[in-house]
């Protein structure tokens, strides 16, 4: 799609992603390179007295996910990009935990889609990360990427 069309869809729901597990292996990698080793994240049977009942996913784990859920989505693409970057978040919460072997998936609201310059395009997104079978959402937040078309 143009920037121009994805731009008619302000205030649209866009996109939903596949679902993903967050399995006790990508938690315990994504502790590896990050260096955050909390109990609650790596060692099972300490989690369990926890009010989590077991380990549970690093809110920057899942925050980190986006990138790979937006790929596996339904999300309009801009059409004859050079490149997109991250261009930063605001308002992100990390609303409740994820348990080790929940699935995951993202769904995508469109809040801002505007030309800062010619062929440069800053998109805004309200992404909400659902948990399969949980009635609250594991995060939300607005995520800002710049097109370069």
């Amino acid at each position: 799609m143009s920037p121009q069309e994805i731009a008619a869809k302000i205030g649209e729901q866009v996109g939903t992603s596949e679902w993903v597990e967050m399995s006790q292996e990508r938690i315990n990698q994504f502790a590896d390179a990050t260096g955050d080793h909390q109990f609650i994240h790596i060692n099972e049977e300490m989690a369990k007295m926890t009010p989590f009942g077991g380990t549970i996913a690093h809110g920057f784990l899942t925050l980190s996910m986006i990138p790979f859920l937006t790929a596996n989505s339904d999300v309009p693409r801009v059409d004859g990009i050079k490149m997109a970057v991250n261009y930063g978040g605001n308002k992100t919460r990390f609303i409740a935990p994820v348990r080790s072997g929940k699935r995951i998936r993202g769904h995508w609201k469109l809040l801002e889609m505007s030309e800062k310059r010619p062929g440069q395009w800053q998109q805004t997104m309200e992404i909400t990360i659902e948990i399969e079978g949980e009635d609250k959402p594991a995060l939300i937040c607005e995520w800002m990427t710049m097109y370069f078309v």
